[in-house]
């Protein structure tokens, strides 16, 4: 059960990083405006507030286990939202990077 939870959580704390990123690119490089920017500042704000809620105390394990996430979950997005086609080189490079996610979190501590 933790660590569903902390799953759940990594891909929240995704889903507000990625989106908010994504948003502030869209706000500043696409010329959408100031609203876009600003509702991606508050959704990286609550990204930040997310990855506070993982059980395991240690801050730098955490960020460091979240970067696999995000690489992964950074390629889902461009997929989805615009249209990107991960190489096969892609693809693996995200899976090492989630493998190393789960090595991080999960595996048994010292």
């Amino acid at each position: 059960m933790l660590v569903a939870r902390s799953v759940a959580l990594f891909l929240l704390a995704a889903l507000f990083e990625i989106g908010g990123a994504w948003l502030v690119w869209q706000g500043v490089r696409e010329h959408k405006g100031a609203l876009w920017i600003g509702l991606g500042v508050i959704a990286l704000g609550i990204y930040g507030f997310v990855a506070t809620l993982q059980p395991d105390a240690a801050f730098g394990r955490v960020l460091a286990a979240y970067g696999g996430v995000f690489v992964a979950g950074s390629l889902a997005w461009g997929m989805i939202a615009d249209g990107y086609r991960p190489g096969r080189w892609d693809l693996i490079g995200a899976a090492i990077c989630l493998i190393g996610m789960a090595v991080i979190m999960y595996a048994p501590q010292d």
